[in-house]
């Protein structure tokens, strides 16, 4: 079974610095935000957009993450680099209480489309590989780093907001094939012979 597609922290760092180096674009520290929150909380593309200047609870040091596709919402307790670079961009960008947290140059909720470009763009600037320059990228990346410092199938389950291990084929199933040995046809047949896969059910108990 092919892995699934992430950023080795190495990789994660030099598409960090290929946004730091656009030091004459005037969205910079923006997309800075942006994709280091991205990575953080573990977001869709799609959920980006969603995010509000209220969400970010600023005291509490957390952020307040509206999921989709069934996912459930949650709020990710966020480290000093992110929350200290998220406050910077509030106070520099003149984000108020109300507004979209990220929008693009007319002032609208940033696109899943428009994201799609900059992660193109500064995977490019990177030199990381072409396979890789996707938003989803940034989800596998966090949920495989929480994996190798030692979280759980269950404790990646609820921090990216997974309701359950399903039949369906997703990010925690490809996180069990990845981190546990398991191979994509051993959960397959798996989940051939059982209602549910008891594999999973094993590992996360």
């Amino acid at each position: 079974m092919e892995k699934i597609k992430y950023f080795t922290q190495k990789e994660l760092k030099k598409l960090f610095r290929s946004i730091e180096r656009q030091k004459d674009y005037p969205f910079v520290l923006r997309d800075l935000a942006m994709f280091n929150i991205g990575y953080l909380c573990g977001l869709r593309v799609s959920e980006i957009g969603k995010l509000q200047q209220e969400h970010f609870n600023e005291p509490g040091e957390e952020l307040f993450c509206t999921r989709l596709k069934n996912s459930i919402s949650n709020t990710i307790r966020l480290d000093d680099k992110r929350k200290n670079l998220l406050k910077k961009y509030i106070r520099e960008s003149q984000v108020k209480n109300g507004d979209p947290l990220f929008v693009s140059r007319k002032g609208n909720p940033i696109s899943s489309r428009q994201l799609d470009r900059l992660m193109k763009h500064y995977a490019g600037k990177a030199k990381l590989p072409e396979d890789k320059a996707h938003w989803h990228t940034l989800k596998h990346s966090i949920a495989v780093h929480l994996a190798e410092s030692g979280a759980d199938v269950k404790e990646l389950q609820n921090y990216l907001g997974h309701k359950k291990l399903g039949k369906k084929r997703n990010i925690m199933n490809d996180l069990v094939c990845y981190c546990f040995g398991f191979t994509e046809e051993d959960i397959k047949a798996d989940l051939l012979e059982n209602d549910k896969s008891t594999i999973l059910e094993k590992i996360i108990k």
